[in-house]
């Protein structure tokens, strides 16, 4: 059974049957949709499980529909038509998907939307993305744990595509997908996206062309990447209330989160690999060699190619001088334009252009040869972390995007833009409002996800007042501990209950027959007494007024 991001079916221990998953969970290609007939059909429209219909139609839930994608024209960075897969997302695969209605979602429509919870999906609820330095150690190492755990499990929902469409046949008959953990399917995801376009023959590649970064979609596109990585640790850990946490680099110094107790401390033998005293030292790394790809007209395959590498602060000092600032932050949120012509790694005054990191965080101005903001992080751990196709292998990654992602925030806030501020047409394939997000099944559209994460069900601890700030750095982590106890406590409760009201009754017992005890051994003292007070009454008038 196929384990659902936010499904009745998923098997969760009492009560938490009625607290689904957050979000609607997608990624590379739904098992249900791997195989010779999803790509003979250029269908992927699951049946659902919870009433065996596909979509869920029977349920109201969603249904099979043809997708229309957009036909608005991109920019000249990208001069070719019909020779890479990622154009016009995802007609080389599939040409119908489920289209969800309500808050549904998921490839099957049997899960929520991103925000609510519950069987209908009717239920709005927020999390909060917290600070790693806040966290308590046991928070911190169950992080840890949760991020090996994702390393070390395989995919039950998603598989990778190992090979171009073309290689697998006009109609699917050699069918090229292969398995892949949880923590490197997403990694998978972020080199697919980036990767360079096969133009035919080794070697022969068109570099200037990028889903993800160096235009508009770079925050729309990492935001929806970080939901779908905590639904994929929530739906492996069962637990609800996980979040991504973030690293609040601004005026830092050097790498804080690269000790053994977080990210992983420098190893004493090679400055260039983690500790062994971290779980990280032992993983492998994934799609870090594009040069290799390219002269094979080669897909990565998901194999392990070498140890994570790190070396933070031993970088080109020509392309970073510093780590960005409080002041560079503030300065960039002030930009008021979220993206200006042409769209892409050269523009100014782009707010975009400026949090990615290929303009100052000073002037906001194009700069070359330097990297600033989000890019200046990359380059400062001058390892995994520095190549844009290999980048998230290292945890690190989520960290400094959560972070970015707040700041995107920030300034959406700040400045309240409508939707017409991201471009319709003319920014780099794959950027423009209307163009689906690359490799992601079920569907998303850059602009739809160009606005507030309080439409999408979280928030960023140090984005709240001061409040609620307090209740969720000190009160959350022991609430969410006591739910995840209620049952433990509830038991404990009525034990309580019954012993109280138990002893209480001994104790009352005890007390009438000790006042029982005392009232006969009074009776058994003044004997006539008693009778005579209780007949008094009665023969009063009868014997006493008689004469003598």
């Amino acid at each position: 059974m196929r384990n659902q991001c936010a499904s009745g079916s998923l098997p969760l221990a009492p009560p938490l049957l009625l607290l689904l998953l957050l979000g609607s969970c997608g990624a590379q290609f739904p098992r249900p949709c791997a195989n010779s007939e999803g790509l003979r059909t250029k269908e992927c429209c699951p049946v659902w499980e919870g009433d065996g219909s596909a979509c869920g139609a029977l349920s109201g839930r969603g249904f099979c529909a043809e997708v229309v994608v957009s036909e608005e024209p991109h920019g000249p960075q990208y001069p070719h038509s019909g020779i890479d897969d990622r154009e016009r997302w995802p007609l080389a695969f599939f040409n119908r998907t489920c289209r969800c209605a309500g808050n549904y979602g998921g490839f099957d429509c049997g899960e929520c939307r991103f925000g609510y919870w519950g069987p209908g999906c009717a239920e709005y609820r927020e999390s909060v993305r917290r600070n790693i330095a806040t966290l308590s150690v046991t928070e911190q190492q169950k992080f840890i744990s949760y991020l090996n755990l994702a390393k070390n499990t395989v995919n039950q929902d998603y598989v990778i595509t190992t090979a171009t469409r073309p290689e697998m046949g006009e109609n699917g008959e050699n069918p090229m997908f292969s398995d892949i953990n949880t923590y490197d399917l997403f990694v998978w995801m972020h080199y697919y996206v980036s990767r360079d376009a096969f133009l035919g023959g080794p070697g022969n590649v068109w570099r200037d062309i990028d889903f993800a970064h160096e235009s508009a979609a770079f925050l729309p596109w990492h935001r929806v990447y970080l939901l779908h990585w905590e639904n994929e640790i929530r739906k492996l850990t069962g637990d609800f209330n996980f979040t991504i946490p973030y690293w609040d680099w601004r005026d830092s110094q050097a790498c804080d989160v690269c000790t053994d107790a977080l990210m992983g401390g420098r190893s004493p033998f090679n400055p260039n690999l983690i500790s062994p005293a971290s779980v990280f030292s032992s993983w492998k790394v994934i799609c870090t060699q594009p040069e290799e790809y390219n002269s094979r007209e080669a897909l990565c395959n998901a194999t392990g190619e070498g140890p994570l590498l790190r070396n933070p602060g031993n970088h080109d000092p020509r392309r970073i001088s510093r780590l960005p600032t409080t002041a560079d932050v503030d300065f960039v949120v002030r930009l008021s334009e979220y993206e200006t012509e042409p769209f892409d790694r050269f523009a100014n005054l782009s707010f975009r252009n400026a949090l990615e990191g290929f303009a100052s965080s000073e002037t906001g101005v194009a700069v070359f040869g330097q990297s600033t903001m989000h890019n200046a992080l990359h380059i400062f751990m001058n390892g995994s972390m520095s190549s844009v196709q290999g980048s998230a292998n290292d945890p690190i990654f989520l960290l400094h995007h959560a972070f970015i992602d707040s700041i995107f925030e920030r300034w959406l806030r700040t400045h309240e833009p409508a939707r017409t501020h991201y471009p319709r047409a003319n920014a780099p394939i794959g950027h423009n409002d209307g163009y689906y997000m690359v490799p992601f099944l079920p569907l998303y559209r850059n602009g739809d996800y160009f606005l507030s994460n309080k439409a999408l069900g979280y928030e960023y601890a140090y984005l709240l007042d001061p409040g609620q700030r307090f209740v969720q750095e000190f009160l959350t982590p022991y609430l969410q501990q006591a739910q995840q106890i209620w049952q433990w406590l509830l038991g404990a409760g009525i034990l309580g209950a019954l012993v109280a009201a138990i002893t209480g009754a001994v104790i009352v017992t005890a007390i009438k027959r000790r006042r029982q005890s005392r009232k006969r051994k009074r009776e058994l003292r003044y004997g006539e007494r008693q009778p005579l007070l209780q007949s008094s009454s009665e023969e009063g008038s009868a014997s006493y007024q008689t004469t003598m």
